[in-house]
């Protein structure tokens, strides 16, 4: 592994910690310390399971904690992001329709775990494909054996680590779809983050697609 040297374990609980921060106990419907109890199992496996390059400042993270829409709805989770060094809470952009964000989902050949959180691991955000026409850089990432980020993925990297949004660098999140045209993506807009989307067929310099090598999840108590 390359970059940032870190402890996994150690790096796990400072995920940990800044959900329960946040308040994803109690919109979860559970107590901060049934919260670790259940996430235990993933504690336990992620020193084994984690591969890749850490290094949040320039969009490279070895793993990241995904708590799904089943425990804390997106509506919820995205207010909880914030920029680095900021305090604007983020939002979901208006040109989602009432009621178009339970419509994105994950399509073939996305697989996700049957788990309502998981671990997300090799996690790029996919700067490079900045100007590449969204299914152009899709295509790519499918041809490198990778996965492209679904809605949830994205804001839970951006949740834990908010270095990875910077002004050029944002990403789109090819990992939930609605069956037309439209791809979900992350990007700056009144100096705080938001959740909107662009077509796939148009390119944009500052909106790279985020990816990643894999997911994980062992844990029977937060299984779906």
């Amino acid at each position: 592994m390359t970059g940032v040297a870190f402890d996994t374990v150690t790096e796990f609980d400072r995920q940990v910690a800044r959900l329960i921060a946040l308040g994803y106990p109690e919109l979860a419907g559970t107590t901060a310390e049934r919260f670790v109890r259940e996430l235990a199992p993933l504690r336990e496996a992620v020193a084994s399971l984690v591969t890749g390059e850490h290094d949040p400042e320039r969009g490279r993270v070895a793993f990241a904690l995904v708590v799904t829409r089943q425990l804390v709805p997106i509506e919820e989770t995205m207010p909880r992001t914030t920029l680095r060094g900021k305090d604007k809470p983020g939002f979901v952009d208006r040109s989602f329709e009432e009621g178009a964000l339970e419509r994105f989902v994950a399509p073939d050949p996305v697989s996700l775990p049957n788990s309502r959180a998981y671990l997300l691991l090799d996690v790029d955000r996919g700067e490079e494909f900045c100007g590449v026409v969204p299914a152009d850089a899709m295509r790519v990432v499918a041809d490198r054996e990778r996965t492209v980020l679904t809605i949830e993925e994205g804001i839970a990297l951006l949740t834990l680590f908010p270095e990875v949004l910077v002004k050029n660098k944002c990403y789109m999140l090819g990992g939930s779809r609605c069956g037309d045209r439209r791809v979900p993506a992350l990007w700056i807009s009144r100096n705080a983050p938001k959740l909107g989307w662009c077509w796939e067929g148009n390119p944009h310099t500052w909106l790279g697609m985020a990816s990643a090598g894999g997911r994980v999840a062992v844990s029977p108590r937060f299984a779906g």
